[in-house]
């Protein structure tokens, strides 16, 4: 399918005329040694607002993840919006492929658009970088919020079971998915109603579109998050941190959420979303804002009482 004709590469334009037309613009910040790393930042810096970093997961791109949220947060924060290495317009020549790596760039591209401390939203896999990030540089991030962050799941957990897939290489396979029966299947992982009736057409332009670029490296991404993980090896944030879970999440099963609670200890609280999966942030967007608007606006603890007040929408 020509790109003009392209219904994913119309969509994406739609999506990027309103990041601009919200206020945020598109720069690509060069570290050297063949790193470049894409965020889309404020036009107009307000030092009146506290910042905001929104990490995105594997899927579509970072605008497509949190296109939805913009309008509801942008007049009460500095929005920062990256995509991280190997995602949208970031790469690196670099071997890295740790989350301990994508954190530490973040944090440089963090430096160099002068924002010393920063909420921080992540979700899936951008959760694991938001952790880590927490984890290296705790005095840069006031509050953190993990949305089905499977950073408490350990290497022994895929051979007893706890997933639906049976190894590592069909894991990355369906996350990084090449035909239209694997993006079917990703998302049938990631919502509770998967839509059903996508013609195949529609399913290869998105993979034509959204997942082509830096296959191997996505892959190995993947395979350097579950490598000799271990419980008693990850250390605890001691962030304010909101942790948010699909009830029915097939990617990292609920009871990856609430290991991460007790991990964490009181600093943290627990929001499980019923009726949602994985993409809980695409499939109940109203509850997904409302839990963040809470935790990141109303209240100043996360363990404390939670406040009344409802939003509309």
């Amino acid at each position: 399918m020509s790109r003009c004709l392209s219904f994913t590469a119309s969509t994406d334009w739609v999506y990027r005329s309103f990041f601009a037309y919200a206020g945020l613009k598109s720069v690509s910040t060069d570290f050297g040694e063949g790193t470049l790393m894409h965020c889309w930042v404020p036009k107009i810096y307000k030092p009146s607002k506290p910042n905001l970093l929104l990490v995105h997961g594997f899927g579509a791109n970072a605008m497509w993840q949190y296109g939805d949220l913009l309008r509801q947060f942008i007049p009460r924060f500095n929005i920062y919006v990256p995509d991280l290495l190997f995602f949208g317009n970031s790469w690196t020549r670099r071997p890295e492929r740790t989350e301990a790596f994508q954190a530490q760039c973040l944090k440089l591209l963090m430096d160099v658009h002068g924002v010393e401390k920063t909420n921080l939203v992540g979700i899936s896999y951008g959760g694991f970088v938001g952790y880590s990030l927490a984890v290296q540089f705790p005095n840069a991030i006031d509050k953190l919020v993990l949305c089905c962050t499977g950073v408490c799941l350990e290497e022994k957990d895929m051979d007893e079971g706890l997933f639906k897939v049976s190894n590592i290489e069909e894991a990355a396979n369906i996350l990084v998915p090449q035909t239209p029966e694997k993006l079917k299947e990703l998302m049938c992982f990631a919502f509770v109603r998967a839509p059903k009736a996508i013609p195949s057409c529609f399913l290869s332009d998105f993979i034509n579109i959204m997942c082509t670029d830096y296959v191997e490296q996505k892959k190995e991404i993947i395979k350097s998050v579950l490598k000799d993980r271990q419980l008693s090896k990850i250390p605890k944030v001691t962030q304010p941190t909101l942790i948010i879970w699909g009830e029915h999440d097939q990617i990292f099963p609920v009871e990856l959420g609430h290991r991460l609670k007790q991990h964490i200890g009181e600093n943290a609280r627990i929001e499980v979303i019923q009726q949602a999966g994985h993409a809980v942030n695409l499939e109940k967007p109203k509850e997904f804002a409302k839990h963040l608007k809470s935790f990141l606006i109303d209240s100043s603890s996360p363990a404390g009482p939670r406040h009344r007040r409802f939003w509309s929408f």
